[in-house]
């Protein structure tokens, strides 16, 4: 009988709330199909797991552990952002790819995480062709940005929107309270580079009737300082105050990001963050208005105690879809969701070619985006609406909420020391 193949999972960039939720899925799924696939190995740290050996036996951890994945926020095995050059640029990491993979009799390849780390799945699943080594390689969509294409929404949005649109809400009933004796206006800084998925959520915050005034300044529109300043003016004089969402993306007219620090990050971004007290400084200076800012920066991807029941199900049901493509013979896909209805919100699992996937973004609609380029259309809260529904709330002890802390227990190395190339 031949030896059963193992399967390697690995979590690559940003964390969310519910990417350990996909990896219960993988986990769960596999083990319920013990008789046709061997062992999950986790990559510690993503990618670079494989490239190092540095691979995690998940076998060690009991079905309860694995099962309090599902309510554990952050990355349980690590993640890390690292990008594999092309194999012509760099075969050599390639090479090492396949020498862990047949040392440990990795057949499947499962990688959970956003653009880039579509980008390596392709490059990964091009192995069998390129250098003669039989691996399935299937993407696990997760992003908080929300800009992966194809697939209706991303696993990790729903939350970080549900996130965003309580907070918005709850800081703009704080700011009216005070406004006719100290702050008129709140400004929040929310995630989101090149597409306001996530500042669009902000506009959730305020209901059908405007109770609130909410302005967000999105990466699709350019920041237009004098058209935005005369409308913070108006919703104060209408209102008493006003709520501003920014997306770190937001830009100058020339193209120059309000945030921009003048620093890469690993995957050669520029790394954005300080669009707040920018756009706050904007607003003082301009009307003299009395202002607070807030940065939600890693408050909103890691806040599994406000978590979407939506997401949290999507996020398991792309890991469980994962394994059962993989053993169906599917390679080089990506998991997606596919909405059949908004009205009442229904769903389905798909799949997509990860060349048609991988270094593509999804940007905002522009009818998604009002005319005046400072709000949400009914078309996108119509979107939106259905990703932020319901509560699945981790369980607590104490008061506070109990998320477990794996064991992590590493495989045997059988291979020389990686020496990383430059």
């Amino acid at each position: 009988m031949a030896t059963l193949k193992n399967a390697f999972y690995a979590q690559s960039g940003g964390v969310t709330a519910v990417i350990n939720a996909s990896a219960c899925g993988v986990i769960e799924t596999a083990r319920r199909h013990g008789d046709r696939i061997g062992k999950v190995y986790a990559g510690r740290n993503g990618i670079l797991g494989a490239l190092a050996e540095d691979l995690i036996d998940t076998s060690k951890e009991t079905d309860a552990a694995i099962a309090a994945l599902r309510h554990t926020p952050a990355g349980a095995f690590g993640s890390c952002r690292y990008k594999l050059k092309g194999l012509e640029q760099n075969r050599a990491e390639f090479e090492r790819l396949v020498e862990v993979f047949r040392a440990h009799d990795i057949g499947y390849f499962l990688y959970n995480g956003g653009g880039d780390s579509a980008d390596t799945c392709h490059k990964v699943s091009q192995l069998s062709e390129k250098l003669g080594y039989p691996i399935q390689s299937v993407h696990i969509p997760k992003t908080v940005d929300n800009d992966l294409p194809i697939t209706d929404n991303c696993p990790g949005f729903g939350s970080v929107a549900k996130y965003v649109a309580v907070s918005t809400r709850e800081a703009s009933f704080d700011v009216r309270s005070m406004a006719r004796t100290s702050t008129r206006v709140f400004v929040i800084e929310v995630m989101g580079r090149h597409a306001g998925w996530i500042a669009a959520a902000g506009g959730l915050a305020s209901d059908l009737t405007g109770d609130i005034p909410v302005l967000i300044l999105f990466p699709e529109i350019e920041f237009d300082q004098a058209r935005f300043l005369a409308r913070v003016k108006e919703n104060v004089e209408r209102q008493e105050f006003c709520t501003v969402v920014v997306s770190e993306g937001a830009k100058w007219p020339a193209g120059k990001f309000l945030s921009e620090q003048g620093t890469r990050d690993a995957f050669g971004h520029a790394q954005l963050g300080g669009a707040a007290p920018v756009v706050a400084n904007l607003i003082k200076e301009g009307l003299g208005y009395k202002f607070h800012w807030a940065v939600a920066d890693y408050l909103q991807r890691a806040a599994r105690h406000i978590a979407s029941k939506t997401d949290v199900e999507q996020s398991y049901a792309v890991g469980q879809a994962a394994v059962e493509k993989a053993l169906q013979g599917k390679s080089a896909i990506m998991v997606t969701i596919v909405r059949t209805s908004d009205e009442p919100y229904r769903w389905e699992i798909g799949e997509a070619p990860l060349a048609e996937v991988a270094n593509v973004e999804k940007m905002m609609p522009r009818d998604f985006i009002t005319g005046d380029g400072f709000g949400i259309t009914p078309a996108c809260r119509r979107y939106l609406a259905p990703l932020i529904q319901g509560e699945d709330y981790p369980p607590y002890r104490d008061g506070m909420p109990c998320y477990v802390q794996l064991r992590n227990e590493a495989v045997p190395k059988k291979l020389p020391p990686w020496l990383k190339t430059k």
